[in-house]
């Protein structure tokens, strides 16, 4: 089985010895528009006033058979539905950024995505989950409690394949712990990037605060420094927020929504159709 790896990238022909795979993080920009990376690109997260635009990928091509470990590293109640996983052979380079809202079914209607929605049970904080392909092209995920459960089938082995996941819902972080692949006689593993490919991103580890804090206009600000349970109107900023909108945010007034929604159309948070 081919590798597909090209020899020229730094991210692809590092390697500390015989035993690693090379680097491995998230790829540096093809990101969701509301995701941000930091700890040397393994850390993804996603601002927790929206449930998508959480989508990452692979540095590189992840071959065949070589288990990514991820770790769920935050969990929000405000949103359903949770991590989504899978492989894509649509090279990040080449993608229109941002990338689109959701991989499911964004991406997976078109040629060259596989992936699908993990279980909820799989996806608790502090939680790994492993996510590899098979030699049969069959996308399988797992984790420490759970049995191996199949994401997809049918994935073209004949092209490079990078992980795709997507943080979305109640997944709010994911911190990418590394890879491995078990051969006959070692296991090989990859390595952190060099510090000469990392890029500059959310470096906060410890109590992992909103990264939308800063955001007067935001749900996550209005309701650590406004109300503990509803947040004002994003709209006039002084009547209590009291419309939940169809895409589960409740930013609007009464007297603000009505004019919102004939006005303007969409939500003043995520833009999606109200």
């Amino acid at each position: 089985m081919p590798l597909h790896l090209n020899s020229d990238s730094p991210e692809r022909s590092h390697r500390c010895s015989c035993f690693c795979l090379g680097p491995l993080a998230f790829h540096g920009s093809a990101v969701g528009a509301h995701l941000s990376l930091g700890l040397g690109r393994r850390l993804a997260r996603r601002m927790e006033c929206t449930f998508n635009h959480g989508l990452a990928f692979s540095s590189r091509p992840v071959r065949v058979g070589e288990k990514v470990s991820l770790q769920v590293r935050k969990q929000t109640d405000n949103w359903r539905g949770a991590l989504r996983l899978g492989f894509t052979s649509v090279p990040p380079d080449s993608r229109a950024l941002p990338p689109a809202p959701m991989a499911i079914p964004d991406l997976t209607d078109i040629a060259g995505h596989w992936a699908n929605v993990v279980p909820e049970a799989f996806c608790q904080p502090g939680s790994v989950v492993k996510l590899w392909v098979s030699h049969g092209g069959t996308v399988y995920c797992k984790t420490k409690i759970y049995k191996r459960h199949v994401l997809a089938k049918g994935v073209d082995l004949g092209r490079p394949l990078w992980a795709l996941v997507d943080v979305y819902g109640q997944t709010c972080a994911v911190l990418l712990l590394g890879s491995e692949k078990k051969q006959a006689q070692r296991t090989r593993r990859s390595c952190p990037l060099p510090s000469s490919l990392q890029q500059q991103g959310y470096e906060k580890d410890g109590d992992m605060e909103d990264l939308c804090t800063k955001d007067k206009t935001c749900v996550c600000y209005l309701r650590k420094n406004d109300y503990e349970r509803a947040v004002v109107c994003v709209a006039c900023m002084q009547c209590p927020a009291s419309t939940t909108l169809l895409c589960g945010h409740r930013c609007l007034c009464l007297q603000c929504s009505d004019r919102v929604i004939c006005e303007i159309g969409t939500c003043p948070l995520c833009r999606l159709p109200i």
